[in-house]
């Protein structure tokens, strides 16, 4: 029989009293009195209601491309008014109303009245739904209100029993909605119409002068690193520069973390379509742990992977491969000196959903995929692919049946993927080298890239980026003496310094000022080595071995090489040259 989302979870019988139709009965209530329970719950209500019922009802349900889940997270153009949306936090401590740092209605539950007589029985009952409904019919239009007072005028709108029918309700809502813990540590909906304070101004520029990309004062850096630091800043919690819902939602989570609150904050946006979910976790020491949801279809390529799925009943649609995805990620911090100083996010695992019993299938590989990465390569190269990409957050572009099709395409192909063609193996790198050369260096194309000259450069300049970037990261692993895996000695690595930079010398005709800084910083460094100075460099020749006497050579070949990118540098600065590559929008 075929999966409908009214079966969504059936099998799940730890929340049977929220998800499944049937009554339950008290024995099998199960108490949520931690945020990871409450999160498990709502993981399933919120799965089932928000993204398998849409998708089930509405007739072009837009699936999520595993490629939007992949760091860095691209711009959205579309909003989807016919799905759901919604933003919700849950703090694992009774709310206190007026000391809260945020704006909401408040609602009660039976056990805000501690008197011993009213708990079996609370004759305050009735009067505590009344004043619950009452709330949320202010702030519902007229129309929805009556409708909203038949089918809640005898129930606890607070219980998580009642959520699941209440969710039609709330996604109706402009704003969020709180869950917090009462009197007996059991989480409940305790408030309505939440607003959470985002203070994008102060956090966005406290960040920029804490990682030094902002100065008092200076206005031209300020307007030369914004973007960047905006963008940063954004990933760390899970997002690109988006909408107020998921910007506030960011910056109230990342507020919540600082005052050390055990907590979560969910946002559901109509435009990506992702239940993404920030909280506070034993593992996350710097930042919120961030994790996403969607519904998205497997490619036919992982052919293993759609047998595994297939016998093990875990498609949602089996003639699509839709299935429901959750991916974890990890956040790093700032590092100037990294060549890939833009990565604030990377992804930790990803696990797929089963649709009946929820149990998950650990360690797949769908998004980070190298050979799906690589066989689009060569789809677009050779104007066979088919699917759609945003072109610098304001162009979409359909298909590649033509050359500047296919070249705005791997324009957003190299930037959505610099961080890995920089960090892969060389195997992998050498196969991209193939495609882009034999595509961008082919005779038969002159004339056709001579026409649309400005967008050949900048797809040549980001390659070019890249391709300096890869071997600028060559000299930050040389740092400590490895190379390919292996421990080599002094020589060895200075040599490898002075062959690097001898072809990179000559490859910054495109000129980088982010990557030429970084090549002097970690030449300083290497000359700097106190080990390397007082055994090699400061004692005399005639006391120096064969092998020291050639460590001293190849190390004033390395100073002669930074001196000749110093006198670069200077140069291209007197002249005002430089390619900003790595915040520009893809």
């Amino acid at each position: 029989m075929a999966f409908t989302w009214e079966k969504a979870f059936s099998r799940v019988r730890e929340f049977r009293f929220a998800i499944s139709p049937e009554k339950a009965s008290p024995t099998e209530i199960t108490r949520l009195q931690n945020i990871p329970d409450l999160k498990r719950f709502l993981d399933l209500v919120h799965i089932k209601h928000c993204l398998l019922r849409p998708y089930f009802e509405l007739p072009h349900y837009p699936l999520v491309d595993p490629r939007e889940l992949l760091p860095s997270f691209e711009g959205d153009l579309y909003e989807y008014k016919d799905l759901p949306g919604f933003s919700m936090v849950a703090l694992g401590r009774p709310l206190r109303y007026f000391q809260e740092i945020f704006q909401y209605d408040i609602l009660h539950c039976l056990h805000d009245y501690n008197a011993e007589e009213y708990r079996e029985q609370c004759p305050l009952e009735h009067s505590i739904f009344t004043q619950n409904i009452r709330t949320f019919c202010a702030r519902l239009p007229k129309v929805a209100q009556d409708a909203f007072r038949s089918d809640f005028s005898d129930r606890d709108v607070s219980s998580l029993e009642n959520y699941p029918a209440l969710l039609p309700t709330i996604l109706q809502m402009d704003r969020a909605h709180v869950f917090s813990q009462d009197s007996h540590n059991d989480f409940y909906l305790s408030g309505v119409y939440c607003s959470f304070p985002s203070y994008l101004d102060t956090e966005l520029k406290r960040f920029g002068l804490n990682i030094r990309k902002f100065s008092v004062g200076d206005d031209r850096k300020y307007e030369r690193n914004r973007n960047f630091v905006y963008q940063f800043l954004m990933e760390l919690y899970g997002f690109p520069i988006v909408s107020e819902r998921r910007t506030s939602s960011a910056l109230f989570a990342r507020r919540l973390f600082r005052m050390g609150e055990q907590f979560m904050v969910r946002v559901l946006g109509q435009t990506d379509r992702c239940i993404t979910s920030l909280s506070s976790h034993p593992e996350a020491k710097y930042y919120p742990r961030v994790e996403k949801i969607a519904l998205v279809s497997i490619d036919s390529l992982h052919k293993d992977l759609v047998a595994v799925l297939d016998e093990g009943g875990y498609f949602v649609d089996k003639k699509r491969r839709v299935v429901i995805l959750r991916v974890t990620y990890r956040q790093h911090k700032y590092d100037p000196n990294n060549v890939r100083q833009d990565r604030a996010l990377s992804v930790s695992a990803q696990e797929i959903i089963h649709p009946l019993t929820a149990k998950p299938l650990p360690r797949v590989n769908i998004i980070k995929d190298i050979y799906t990465m690589f066989l689009r390569l060569n789809d677009i190269v050779r104007g066979e692919y088919n699917g759609r990409v945003i072109y610098k957050r304001n162009e979409v572009v359909e298909n590649t049946d033509t050359h500047e099709k296919r070249l705005k395409c791997l324009y957003f192909w190299l930037g959505k993927h610099q961080r890995r063609i920089i960090g892969y193996s060389d195997e992998f790198y050498s196969n991209v080298v193939k495609v882009l050369d034999n595509y961008l260096l082919n005779a038969d194309h002159y004339d056709d890239f001579d026409a649309m000259r400005d967008l050949y450069q900048e797809v040549w300049s980001r390659y070019s980026y890249i391709q300096q970037a890869r071997k600028v990261k060559d000299l930050e692993d040389l740092q400590d003496r490895h190379y390919k895996g292996q421990r080599i000695s002094y020589l060895k690595m200075l040599t490898l310094y002075v062959e690097i930079m001898n072809d990179l010398k000559f490859e910054i005709v495109n000129y980088f000022e982010t990557l030429v800084e970084k090549v002097l910083h970690i030449g300083e460094k290497v000359l700097s080595d106190s080990y390397l100075a007082a055994n090699y460099i400061r004692p005399r020749e005639e006391k120096l071995s064969e092998y020291g006497l050639s460590v001293k050579k190849t190390y004033g070949r390395l100073v002669a090489l930074l001196d000749e990118f110093k006198s670069i540098r200077k140069a291209k600065k007197e002249k005002g040259l430089n390619l900003p590559l790595t915040a520009d929008p893809m």
